[in-house]
C-alpha cells in the first residue's frame, strides 16, 4: 500500500489513505454473502465499477462525527483500536512492576487521561523549550535551537512537510548506493499546513485555508498570553510562505535520483550557505558523521538562506508558535480545542473531536508501539492466520515470478534481474522477529507532555544509534496493531502487520475469491511496489542501480505514462483532478498487484472450477472483493487534502483499476461504449 510510510491510524492518512474508509454494514456478515452487500445493481459495472460494488452502501453509510472519512479501513481500524484500548487498560490493572513495559504503557495512558493535572500545569511543561527560544540572540543561537529540535522522520518519499517547527528532519536507513551501511538523510520541513500547495495555490478554497491558518496562529498565541499576537501571527505566516516557496514538490521528492546527494558535513556551509551548519549538526548529534544525504537539495539551500535573511525576531516567534502548536493536544483543553478546530474541523471537515480515550490510545500506540504490539499479537493474532497469510504471499510471489516469464516486451537480461529481486524479497507477516527495548524511556503518570517529548527524543536517539550499527534487514517500520502494509525498497522487504489481516481484508472462513481479491490484492500491491516507478530503481540488495536495458526501461516508462493519463482524467471535486504522476507508484502497484492476485487465485483452485455463490461467479466475487475493499465516503475538505498531498489516488478511483484487466471485462460483460471500457491495446499492462 505504501512505501517508507509510518502511519498513525488516528490520522486515517497515508496507507490508511491507501485502503481508506469504512462501512456502516456489519463486519460479521456471512462470507458467502459478503460480495452482495451494498451492491447497486442499477449501476453498470462497465460505467462505474465503484458505484456498482459500493453504491447502496455509500447511500446509507454515515461518516462518524469524529472522522473525516469512513469505509472498510475504518471498520478494521475500529476493531484494532478497541483491542488496543483493552490491552492498554489491562496493563494497569494489576499494578505492574516499576520499569516494566506494562508500567510504561499504563502510566503513559494515565497521564494523557489526567485532564486535571494537564489543566493545572498549563504551559509549564513547555517553559524550558520556550526559554531556549527566547534566549536566541545570534544566528548561531538560532542554528543551535533548530539543531536541538531535530527529530526523526520516516517518510522521505512523502516528506514534503514534517508538520512541525522542525525546519529539517532526519531519516536513517541504508545508503542508496551502499546497502551495507546506514546513512542519515536530511529532509525539508517547517510548515504548519499539510503541503506547500496550501500556501501557493491560487484557488479560493486554498486562500480560505490560508486566512483561517493566520487566524489560528493568532488565536493560539493569544491563548498562550503572548503579546502582539496579530502582528506576530502575520510575521510567522509570512515566514512560512517563504518556506513553502522553497519546498520541493511531491513529484520531485519521489524522484530518487534527485534525492541522491551525499554531502560531506564540511561542504554544507558552501553548498547551502546561511545556516551555521557546524552549530546545527553539533546540537543535532550529527557532528561525528562524515556525510549526510540531502534529499531535497534546492529546498535545503533555500531554507538555509532564510535562516540568515529573515529577522531573528520572526524566527523566534515562529519557533515559539510551533513549540505550542506541536504539543497542543497535550496542553489544557483550550489549546487542544483550538488545534482541533483548525486541523480537524477546517482542514479535514471533521465536526467533532475524538473522545479522549481514543486520542490516548493513539499516542500510546505511537510512542510505545512495540510494547503494545507484543501484547496485541499474543492475544489477537493466532499462528494459523500467520501461516495462511504466509502461504498466500508465497502463492502471489510465485504468480508474479511466472508473470515475468510471460512479458513479451522484456528482454531475458532484465527478466533475470527481476526474478532475482523476487527471489530475495523478504516478507514479514504479523510482527517483527525482535522487539524494541524501552528501558531507557522515562514515562511518568503525571507528565503527559513530557512523556511525548521524551518519547520523540528516545526515537531520535534510536535512529541516531543506527548510524553506528550494521544494517538490520529485518527492521519493521510499522507496529503489529497498525492497519496498513508497507514495501521497503532499500531493504527489498515487505511488512504485513497483524491488524490488517482481519475481515473483510482477510477472513480464514471466507471463500478464496474474497481473500485473494481483498488481502491478496494488498499482498500483490506491496510486492509490486518493488517494481513500480520507484522500486524498479533498486536491485535485489536494495541498492540504487539500473538493472534495465534501455529498451525495456523505455517501454516501462511509456506504460507508466499511459497510467498517468488514465488517472489525470479522474475528477475528485469540481475542477480538482487526481495527479497521475504524483500517484503513479501506487497506481502501478494496484494494476500489477491485482493482476498477480488474480493469477494466484486461479492457481489456488487447483484446476477445479470456482463455485457460483449467491449468483456470482468466482471471478465476479474476486473483483467485487477488490472493489469493496475501497469502500469509502469522505468529507470534501479531507478529499481535497488527499488529492493535494497524498501519493495515493482517492479510493473510489483505485477501485476502477479493474478496467486494465482483461478478465474483468469477461466477468461482467463490459462492452465498447461503456465509460470504463478500454480497447485491449489501451489497457495498461506493466507487470
Amino acid at each position: 500500500m505504501t512505501r517508507f510510510r509510518w502511519i498513525l491510524p488516528a490520522a486515517v492518512l497515508a496507507c490508511a489513505s491507501a485502503w481508506a474508509a469504512a462501512p456502516a454494514t456489519p463486519a460479521a456478515h456471512a462470507p458467502a454473502a459478503a460480495a452482495t452487500i451494498g451492491i447497486d445493481r442499477s449501476a453498470k459495472p462497465g460505467d462505474d465499477f465503484d458505484a456498482y460494488a459500493n453504491g447502496i452502501w455509500r447511500e446509507h453509510a454515515e461518516i462518524p462525527a469524529d472522522r473525516s472519512s469512513t469505509g472498510v479501513f475504518y471498520e478494521v481500524f475500529k476493531k484494532a483500536e478497541q483491542r488496543t484500548a483493552d490491552l492498554i487498560r489491562d496493563a494497569g490493572k494489576e499494578q505492574p512492576a516499576p520499569g516494566s513495559d506494562a508500567r510504561r504503557i499504563a502510566d503513559y495512558y494515565a497521564a494523557f487521561m489526567d485532564e486535571a493535572t494537564i489543566e493545572k500545569r498549563g504551559l509549564a511543561p513547555l517553559k524550558p523549550q520556550l526559554a531556549a527560544i527566547e534566549a536566541i540572540r545570534t544566528r548561531s543561537d538560532l542554528a543551535r535551537v533548530l539543531g536541538a529540535g531535530m527529530r526523526a522522520d520516516v517518510d522521505p518519499i512523502n516528506a514534503t512537510n514534517l508538520h512541525t517547527e522542525r525546519l529539517f528532519g532526519l531519516f536513517v536507513a541504508q545508503g542508496l548506493e551502499d546497502p551495507s551501511h546506514n546513512v542519515g538523510y536530511l529532509l525539508q520541513g517547517g510548515l504548519g499546513m499539510p503541503d506547500r500547495d496550501y500556501y501557493l495555490a491560487s484557488d479560493a478554497e486554498m486562500a480560505g485555508f490560508r486566512a483561517k491558518y493566520r487566524a489560528y496562529i493568532a488565536a493560539l498565541l493569544q491563548q498562550a498570553g503572548i503579546a502582539d499576537s496579530e502582528a506576530k501571527a502575520q510575521a510567522i505566516f509570512d515566514l512560512e510562505m517563504k518556506i513553502a516557496q522553497a519546498h520541493a514538490s511531491i513529484v520531485d521528492t519521489q524522484d530518487i535520483h534527485k534525492a541522491n546527494n551525499p554531502w560531506p558535513l564540511a561542504a554544507f556551509a558552501k553548498n547551502a550557505p546561511g545556516l551555521d551548519w557546524a552549530a546545527y549538526f553539533r546540537a543535532a548529534g550529527l557532528a561525528g558523521q562524515k556525510t549526510v544525504v540531502v534529499w531535497q537539495p534546492s529546498a535545503v539551500r533555500a531554507l538555509a538562506a532564510l535562516t540568515a535573511s529573515e529577522p531573528l525576531a520572526s524566527w523566534k516567534d515562529y519557533l515559539a508558535f510551533h513549540a505550542i502548536n506541536h504539543d497542543a493536544s497535550l496542553l489544557p483543553k483550550a489549546f487542544a480545542d483550538l488545534s482541533f478546530e483548525f486541523y480537524g474541523h477546517t482542514l479535514q471537515g471533521t465536526p467533532k473531536q475524538r473522545e479522549r480515550w481514543k486520542r490516548a490510545v493513539a499516542l500510546t500506540n505511537s510512542d510505545l508501539g512495540d510494547a503494545v504490539g507484543k501484547l496485541y499479537v499474543q492475544r489477537y493474532f493466532p499462528a494459523s492466520s500467520k501461516a495462511e497469510v504466509e502461504a498466500m504471499v508465497k502463492n502471489i510471489l510465485a504468480a508474479f515470478d511466472e508473470r515475468v516469464d510471460t512479458l513479451d516486451w522484456m528482454t531475458p537480461a532484465t527478466k533475470q534481474k527481476a526474478k532475482a529481486k523476487i527471489a530475495t524479497l523478504r516478507v514479514a507477516v504479523g510482527y517483527p522477529d525482535s522487539w524494541r527495548d524501552y528501558a531507557a524511556l522515562d514515562v511518568r503518570a503525571d507528565d503527559a507532555l513530557g512523556n511525548r517529548q521524551r518519547a520523540e527524543l528516545f526515537e531520535y536517539r534510536h535512529q541516531l544509534a543506527k548510524l553506528h550499527q550494521p544494517v538490520d534487514r529485518g527492521e519493521w517500520w510499522m507496529t503489529p496493531q497498525t492497519v496498513n502494509a508497507v514495501n521497503l525498497p532499500l531493504q527489498n522487504a515487505l511488512n504485513f502487520p497483524a491488524a490488517i489481516l482481519e475481515a473483510p481484508f482477510f477472513d480464514p472462513h471466507a471463500d478464496a475469491a474474497a481473500n485473494y481479491g481483498a488481502i491478496g490484492a494488498v499482498i500483490g500491491h506491496e510486492i509490486s511496489h518493488s517494481f513500480d516507478n520507484l522500486g524498479a530503481e533498486f536491485d535485489a540488495q536494495g541498492r540504487l542501480a539500473n538493472w534495465w536495458t534501455p529498451e525495456d526501461l523505455a517501454h516501462f516508462k511509456a506504460a507508466g505514462q499511459r497510467l498517468v493519463a488514465q488517472f489525470d482524467a479522474y475528477e475528485a471535486l469540481p475542477g480538482l483532478h487526481v495527479n497521475g504522476q504524483q500517484t503513479l507508484g501506487e497506481n502501478i502497484a494496484d494494476v500489477s498487484g491485482l493482476t498477480a492476485a488474480y493469477i494466484a487465485y486461479h492457481k489456488s483452485l487447483g484446476g477445479k472450477p470456482a463455485p457460483v455463490i449467491d449468483g456470482l461467479t468466482g471471478d465476479q466475487r474476486f473483483f467485487l472483493a477488490y472493489g469493496q475493499a475501497w469502500r469509502s465516503k469522505m468529507r470534501d475538505a479531507a478529499l481535497r487534502q488527499r488529492v493535494t498531498t497524498d501519493v495515493h489516488a482517492p479510493p473510489q478511483f483505485r477501485a476502477e483499476t479493474v478496467r486494465n484487466l482483461d478478465a474483468w471485462y469477461a466477468a461482467f460483460g463490459v462492452q465498447p461504449g461503456e465509460k470504463l471500457y478500454l480497447a485491449p491495446k489501451d489497457r495498461v499492462r506493466i507487470w
